[in-house]
């Protein structure tokens, strides 16, 4: 690495590779992880397709498995741009990550993570009309307003990206060492040897308006579902119409949770090793779980699914 010009030339070197600690730098627990998270990788890829594939059956073809559809794609995505890396990393002594690969890689994540919160959003939409407009539902949410739900899903997603990419790597970073499993905003602003006050200010910025602004929709939509619900004499009834949507209302609560924790503060006091597991929740864990909270309380879902077994097997 050759030294850049500055006023302190002895701090700053031109990158052209990061160095990812990885999860535990302990060699004893590398195969342990490697298997784990193997084993995570093959259930959110063989769990998101098998729903991909669920949701395409002509009974399925509702705003809610569309989105959902759409869901398991970017679960897919997301786990995709992180876990193979860090599957070779845990079985490598060599953890380098070129300047322009980790440049793509938070690309792929911001760009992935804010658009599954948007649509996650248009999900809670859903759920509002099913609930509180059902007799307009076919209305509201036609084929045309579902697909500009998720082409504006997709285009925040882009916007915010380009963006917060672009300002991360305008940083100068002061070495190669990043102390985490993949590259995000928090370990590279803290790896500049520069004053990111501005860029802390401007990442709590896009928190609010990428997080904590459709959380408040969501909210609200919860609020008159609620309300709705209430109003449904039988607790049967109160209960089958809260379960359409409890599935949803999990994954939102994982997502905001573990989000907000790791970007709103980028560079708080709170240790290494708590944000890489808030990160593992948002990229890894919920890309996992989310086909088991959905087919499994989803009667429909299973009910096909089963069929499209015995059709197989008679085949």
């Amino acid at each position: 690495m050759k030294p850049t010009e500055g006023p302190e030339p002895g701090n700053r070197t031109l990158l052209t590779a990061f160095v990812l600690s990885g999860l535990s730098n302990h060699p004893e627990l590398q195969h342990l992880l490697f298997f784990t998270f193997c084993l995570m990788y093959t259930i959110t890829i063989i769990g998101n397709l098998l729903i991909f594939m669920v949701t395409l059956h002509p009974t399925l073809h509702t705003p809610m498995y569309f989105f959902l559809r759409v869901l398991s794609f970017l679960d897919i995505s997301i786990a995709s741009a992180i876990v193979p890396k860090m599957l070779v990393n845990f079985l490598s002594e060599d953890r380098s990550i070129s300047y322009t690969g980790c440049a793509t890689q938070l690309y792929c994540v911001v760009f992935l993570g804010t658009t599954e919160w948007y649509l996650l959003t248009a999900m809670a939409y859903d759920r509002y009309v099913a609930i509180c407009n059902p007799l307009r539902y076919s209305v509201l949410l036609n084929s045309r307003v579902c697909h500009s739900l998720v082409l504006l899903s997709f285009s925040g997603g882009i916007f915010v990206s380009v963006v917060q990419t672009a300002w991360v790597f305008t940083l100068p970073f002061c070495g190669p060492q990043i102390n985490y499993f993949f590259c995000d905003i928090p370990p590279l602003i803290i790896l500049s040897c520069t004053d990111t006050s501005l860029y802390e200010k401007q990442i709590i910025t896009a928190t609010v308006l990428v997080i904590f602004a459709p959380f408040c929709l969501i909210l609200v939509s919860y609020a008159c579902i609620l309300s709705s619900i209430l109003k449904i004499s039988s607790t049967e009834g109160r209960y089958k119409t809260f379960s359409t949507c409890s599935s949803h209302l999990i994954v939102v609560t994982f997502y905001f949770a573990s989000g907000t924790m790791n970007y709103l503060r980028p560079k708080s006091s709170s240790s290494e090793d708590t944000k890489k597991v808030l990160a593992l929740i948002y990229t890894t864990i919920i890309p996992t779980l989310n086909p088991l909270i959905y087919s499994l309380r989803s009667k429909e879902m299973k009910g096909v699914l089963i069929k499209s077994i015995a059709e197989l097997r008679k085949r």
